[in-house]
């Protein structure tokens, strides 16, 4: 790979370190920890570090500053090396518009306070949008590290049935990530005694909202589970490469792996370490779902392509008969 390559690809790593680190800074309840100042902390460049809430919540937002600088750093570095028509182009202006967008909705949920205690339906949604545009710049990072690579451009025309295929996986993966960020923000704000107790809770009508609509997430991730299995196995024998084999069972292996530690993490009364990896399992899947669908979305793979590429490895006496 050459070194822009490699500098997309430890991007990419470095953002999932500063979100798996916003998590610690949602699950301890430290997002008040500068006060209702951005992007100040306190009123200050560089605060007293007497509690440490404001120790969690400075070190996210100097870890994110730090992105801001390394993505200022790709787009000018794309603009030299790479012509215009180049699809690198395009996910570096991406991956720039939705880092921007990040820190505006990080900046929001600070400066109208729907941090720490707050327990209002409008965190949820800001919390939920925050969640899908985080997935988009993980994407748009993927691909574009993708590109960067030697990857091919992708081709959504004439892709037949992979595309009503992998459309519903791709909003599916968003709503179990909606749903997953209601749950996180139920567990921190109204925490259970028991599994028994958290259980009767959300079906309880007196149960803030926030937590009666937790049970959306476990319904959603056996039922996205399910559909993501088989379309992964379904791309496999549909376009059938060794690449492709390895990202489907790849993401075959993680959709196991995050049902089990989703229990464990319900049975942990949504412990900070549980949720952490949780978390991160839910990242590694949707970027390997990227790689998979760049993998298999290319223009060689359309139906007309395909067709003549078997057209042309016929003899030609079949042919002409």
């Amino acid at each position: 790979m050459s070194r822009f390559a490699k500098f997309t690809w430890v991007l990419l790593l470095y953002n999932l370190v500063v979100i798996i680190w916003g998590a610690v800074v949602r699950a301890t309840g430290s997002g008040a920890g500068c006060g209702a100042h951005w992007p100040t902390c306190h009123g200050d460049i560089l605060p007293t570090m007497h509690e440490t809430a404001t120790l969690i919540e400075f070190t996210h937002r100097v870890t994110s500053g730090i992105v801001l600088l390394l993505v200022v750093m790709l787009i000018v570095w794309v603009w030299r090396i790479f012509p215009q028509d180049h699809p690198v182009r395009l996910g570096a202006v991406l991956v720039t518009i939705l880092t921007l967008v990040e820190a505006l909705l990080g900046a929001g949920l600070v400066l109208f306070e729907l941090v720490a205690d707050n327990d209002s339906l409008a965190r949820a949604i800001v919390m939920s949008l925050h969640l899908i545009n985080t997935f988009l710049l993980l994407a748009a990072l993927t691909l574009t590290g993708w590109w960067a690579s030697g990857g091919p451009a992708l081709q959504l025309r004439g892709q037949g049935r992979v595309i009503w295929r992998l459309v519903p996986a791709f909003v599916g993966m968003l709503a179990l990530g909606m749903t997953g960020s209601v749950a996180a923000l139920a567990g921190v704000l109204f925490p259970s005694e028991s599994v028994v107790e958290g259980f009767r809770a959300n079906f309880d009508a007196a149960s803030h909202i926030v937590v009666r609509l937790r049970i959306l997430h476990p319904i959603t991730a056996i039922l996205v589970s399910v559909y993501i299995v088989f379309v992964a196995r379904w791309l496999n024998h549909e376009r059938p490469t060794p690449l492709t084999e390895q990202l489907s069972w790849a993401l075959v292996g993680l959709f196991v792996v995050q049902l089990a530690v989703g229990a464990m993490t319900i049975v942990l009364l949504s412990s900070i370490w549980m949720q952490m990896t949780h978390l991160l399992l839910a990242d590694l899947a949707w970027i390997v779902l990227v790689l998979l669908t760049a993998s298999v979305l290319q223009v060689s793979n359309t139906v007309e392509q395909r067709r003549i590429t078997t057209l042309e490895r016929w003899p030609v006496g079949v042919l002409k008969r």
